[in-house]
């Protein structure tokens, strides 16, 4: 019965996909602009926290519901996008997934350091793995975790690595660094998700109460000393986004423990 719906649920992605590709950009956010209405007033997704989250800020009401608003239209317009993904060519990403200063990555490059590039789950996301490798002559290796349904997964990982990156799940990240040490690898990591151990999960401030975030990053970049970049994503409008690059630690093994962490969090905007 398991293996039946788990086909079943590739077949209907598969449909979704198919018919997300022939549909037009301009189409396909009224599309978008339906379903975060559905999100929100019909299934409420995630809505105490969102809410919860809101009312810790010093916004006035108006603006909260326009936060609320935005967060689900952003929301709606990622997932379809990533649908998009699967048949949008080099240039069209390229395009719309724009890395302004890729240059500061060539110094590294050139002396065959390897580097690690945080970065959040702003924008779209999807569309960071397919992008990076067209801005760098780095190696590119994105953590992920995969999913349940093998054959989704399956599909998921062919389309994000199209254009050379490489897909490596989370639970073997040490092996894979340690797989790349020989070669100028440039490491994706995404640090903003609610960390599973939370005992070995930095603290820090964020929207206004402690909060764990996962560690692996610093721990990475601490025990290879690898220099840390930080990728500030933003969406200028829909369908465009557009990525700024910054050093974010150096040497990483010189700084205090869970400084990394610190700098991360704030470029992220939780600490004012």
């Amino acid at each position: 019965m398991q293996i039946i719906f788990r086909l079943l649920s590739s077949f209907v992605f598969l449909l979704t996909v198919g018919l997300i590709a022939i549909t037009p950009f301009r189409f396909l956010y009224m599309v978008s602009d339906f379903f975060a209405w559905i999100l929100r007033r019909l299934f409420k997704y995630r809505q105490n926290v969102i809410l919860q989250n809101i009312a810790q800020s010093d916004l006035q009401l108006n603006e909260k519901k326009l936060v609320v608003s935005h967060f689900y239209r952003n929301l709606s317009d990622i997932i379809l996008e990533g649908m998009k993904s699967f048949s949008m060519s080099m240039t069209s990403i390229g395009k719309r997934h724009k890395v302004l200063n890729p240059e500061i990555l060539d110094p590294y490059f050139q002396k065959n350091q390897s580097l690690i590039l945080v970065t959040g789950h702003l924008g779209n996301w999807e569309w960071g793995s397919l992008s990076a490798g067209l801005y760098t002559d780095y190696q590119i290796i994105a953590f992920y975790s995969p999913l349940r349904n093998k054959q989704i997964d399956k599909i998921l990982r062919w389309s994000r690595s199209r254009f050379g990156t490489i897909l490596a799940p989370t639970k073997g990240t040490s092996q894979t660094f340690q797989n790349y040490k020989n070669q100028p690898t440039l490491f994706i990591m995404a640090a903003d998700q609610n960390p599973a151990k939370v005992a070995s999960a930095h603290c820090v401030q964020f929207l206004g109460r402690p909060t764990a975030f996962l560690h692996g990053p610093e721990k990475h970049a601490r025990n290879n000393n690898y220099p840390v970049v930080f990728a500030d994503i933003e969406r200028v409008k829909r369908v465009y986004d557009e990525l700024t690059l910054s050093i974010l630690a150096e040497n990483p093994s010189e700084l205090p423990v869970g400084e990394i962490t610190r700098r991360y969090a704030k470029k992220n905007g939780s600490l004012h």
